[in-house]
């Protein structure tokens, strides 16, 4: 695991600005750097040494030297490609993955990547034809950026913030990302909230040569619901599937730990591991915190628990550190917790397992109950629910309003993700600005188009898995880890285990009662049923609370009132939504934290630097 950066483009000074680049994710890698400069390329690697701790230094080299990798991640079944590539005529110097792309890349050139089965980010110069390719991993578990300014310089790197140290990079901000981040409550998509900086998106390769450059997807991930089975069989085969990958992620020279909340999916997955510590974070408010379960659950199984409880104090002044190192804005306030037990388990382990990725391929969200409820009303013809629909959205939010005008609307115009934290209507009343090159269900769409003809549970997965998940779920476990050096690595999130949720019907997913069914029966074999049955909180946090405490509400006053505020929105808007939570009027915490987190993220990025 490390952080990668590198660009294209001659220049006097190349080591210097790589350097700097480097230094810039140092976070990311401090158990050493690794440089290669020539001609037009520069790469550079920062490393935390997980596997072959001696050997495994980069930028790495194929037997003629012709080739030359940085690589950010984990290959799982590199040891079977190794042997592979060895009856294939290859000689390896080293015991490391990394020298896995190396060899793969000269066998199979871009079909590699269909063989490859864990986390990775990387990028490969060919010194011959002068040509750089660079891929992201299947589902998107590691981040990679990339910029092409005028001159034609290319930059890429495992974060934004490298950017900033090379002089062809122009930091400017990208305002039309603002309104769909209002949504999505994260930045979706390819762009980014800097103009000309774009995501390479999960399961893609990017290309470069003599200047042009070509980006590609290589793989599509798709449900395919198969009712050949019955229920019993799928729990025995997800029981199976999740031994193999959990065993898998433990590969490593390096101890390896668990996150452990009081929900299923890191318990089964702390319970399967038999790691010797776990790690977890609650807060003094009983109401939000999970240390005693997690306690309890690790004397059960026979494991340390390292538990912290977060202060109100702490989780408010990390908040400008926390913005920063996640590049762009992200107001998924579980992402602070997320920090705070990432630094408690690098104090212990550098790799640690966690449960990210169950919920989109097992369908473990509470709104994949809502078409099994209240199914009469879908019965009414579409005009008349869109014409109550429409009356109910001009009404006080009341009880039962978020339904009539959710069910006013088809699945494909109402669902864009998890999260839909603000209609058009609410961000043109909030924004001095409102103009939208895209709106959200513009994003959404493709997702909706590739899962056509399936019921709606799988719909809203296809969108989760494509959206929801890589930028908010994987952004902020890569970022947050990162941050303090610590490897996150997620065993759902694993190519055989997908190929198997894949095909698992949504009667076995879900129902109106139940989320998760069949991995939770395939859970109940290893862990108690009580918490194999435990109904999903996420990470809860008390920022609801806190919000309605003037000490606190008055930070976020501060902020809604800044020139920054003025300069994006309309502040006595925003200082009346405020209001309206303090006195209890309405429920605005989500939509508060939202803007608030993107002037503390402007402020890092645009005001302090």
């Amino acid at each position: 695991m490390c952080g990668i950066v590198g660009f294209v483009g001659a220049r006097a000074d190349m080591q210097e600005i790589l350097q700097g680049m480097m230094d810039a994710i140092a976070h990311r890698g401090p158990d050493g750097q690794g440089q290669f400069i020539e001609g037009p390329a520069a790469l550079g690697q920062r490393r935390l040494s997980i596997i072959d701790l001696e050997g495994g230094k980069q930028p790495m080299f194929n037997e003629d030297q012709n080739l030359a990798v940085i690589f950010n991640g984990e290959i799982y079944n590199f040891q079977e490609l190794t042997a592979e590539l060895m009856r294939a005529g290859h000689t390896f110097a080293t015991r490391s993955d990394t020298e896995v792309l190396l060899h793969g890349y000269e066998q199979w050139g871009k079909e590699m990547l269909q063989k490859l089965r864990g986390m990775f980010t990387f990028a490969i110069w060919d010194r011959k034809n002068e040509t750089l390719f660079c891929a992201r991993d299947h589902f998107g578990i590691k981040p990679f950026y990339y910029y092409q300014n005028d001159a034609g310089e290319l930059l890429f790197g495992s974060e934004i913030k490298s950017f900033l140290a090379h002089p062809g990079f122009k930091k400017e901000l990208n305002e039309e990302q603002l309104p769909l981040y209002l949504s999505y409550q994260y930045s979706p998509g390819e762009d980014t909230f800097f103009k000309g900086v774009k995501k390479l998106m999960p399961a893609h390769w990017l290309e470069w040569k003599a200047g042009q450059l070509t980006v590609q997807r290589y793989w599509q991930p798709k449900f395919d619901p198969d009712d050949s089975r019955t229920l019993e069989e799928w729990e025995d085969e997800i029981s199976a599937a999740m031994k193999e990958s959990v065993q898998a992620h433990k590969i490593a020279d390096v101890e390896v730990g668990s996150f452990l909340s009081s929900g299923v999916d890191s318990s089964y997955m702390a319970a399967l591991a038999h790691v010797d510590k776990t790690f977890t974070v609650g807060f003094a408010n009983k109401q939000y915190d999970e240390t005693d379960y997690a306690q309890e659950f690790s004397k059960h199984i026979g494991v340390k628990n390292y538990a912290y409880r977060i202060t109100p104090e702490e989780y408010w002044a990390n908040l400008g550190k926390i913005q920063y190192h996640m590049d762009e804005p992200l107001a998924d306030a579980a992402s602070v917790a997320l920090y705070f037990v990432n630094r408690e388990a690098s104090k212990q382990v550098k790799v640690c397992l966690s449960g990210e990725g169950a919920d989109e391929f097992f369908g473990g969200y509470n709104i994949y109950k809502e078409p099994f409820t209240v199914t009469w009303y879908d019965k009414i013809p579409l005009p008349i629910r869109r014409a109550i629909g429409a009356v109910a959205d001009l009404l006080p939010p009341v009880h039962g309003i978020n339904f009539l005008v959710r069910r006013g609307k088809p699945l494909a115009e109402r669902y864009i993700g998890n999260t839909n934290l603000m209609d058009e209507h609410r961000k043109k009343k909030l924004l001095k600005n409102y103009h939208p090159g895209k709106l959200p269900t513009d994003l959404s769409r493709p997702y909706f188009e590739l899962s056509k003809g399936q019921d709606a549970v799988t719909q809203m997965e296809t969108c989760d898995l494509n959206l929801w998940m890589v930028g908010d779920i994987l952004l902020k476990a890569d970022k947050m880890s990162m941050a303090n050096s610590l490897e996150l690595r997620v065993p759902f999130l694993d190519r055989k285990v997908f190929e198997l949720a894949s095909h698992i019907p949504t009667k076995c997913k879900v129902n109106a009662n139940q989320t998760k069914i069949a991995m939770r029966g395939a859970a109940e074999k290893t862990i108690p049923a009580k918490t194999a049955d435990k109904k999903k909180l996420g990470f809860p946090v008390p920022v609801r609370a806190w919000l309605r405490d003037e000490q606190y509400a008055g930070v976020v006053r501060k902020a809604f009132n800044t020139p920054a505020a003025e300069q994006f929105f309309r502040t006595k808007e925003l200082n009346a939504m405020l209001d309206q939570h303090i006195s209890g009027k309405r429920d605005n915490w989500r939509q508060i934290w939202c803007i608030f987190m993107f002037l503390v993220w402007y402020d890092e990025y645009f005001v302090k630097r």
